[in-house]
């Protein structure tokens, strides 16, 4: 096989995999907390915790409490799902052009070109 062949393995590879996962979420978990007062003491009792799930929409955080011990876990898998996707986009990405570089016929593949170097600011007279 060659690096073309390989590149296109992987790139397949990639697509496969990102159509496995079934669901995700873009967010965060955060655990809270309340504290409260009780008639009669001195100190706040400290209550929760409470689990949110939240993320941006549209310029605007949209939160929502999450009750249940299986929804707080499926929230958790979907917003890890959504992780591995972004991360199999950005291979995903890197593949695709190193495949692009190697079909224009980049001798460079990969490696930067030697940027020329500017004249010294300091110029002897």
């Amino acid at each position: 096989m060659n690096f073309l062949q390989d590149l296109e393995a992987r790139r397949s590879a990639l697509l496969e995999k990102m159509r496995s996962i079934r669901s995700l979420e873009r967010g965060t978990i955060t655990e809270q907390f309340f504290h409260r007062f009780r008639p009669g003491e001195k100190k706040a009792r400290r209550q929760g915790p409470y689990y949110v799930f939240s993320r941006r929409e549209g310029g605007r955080t949209v939160s929502r409490r999450l009750t249940s011990g299986f929804e707080i876990e499926q929230a958790r898998q979907d917003v890890q799902a959504y992780k591995e996707f972004v991360a199999l986009c950005q291979e995903f990405v890197e593949v695709t052009e190193a495949m692009g570089r190697l079909e224009r016929g980049d001798a460079e593949l990969g490696r930067e070109k030697k940027r020329r170097r500017l004249p010294s600011s300091r110029m002897e007279k």
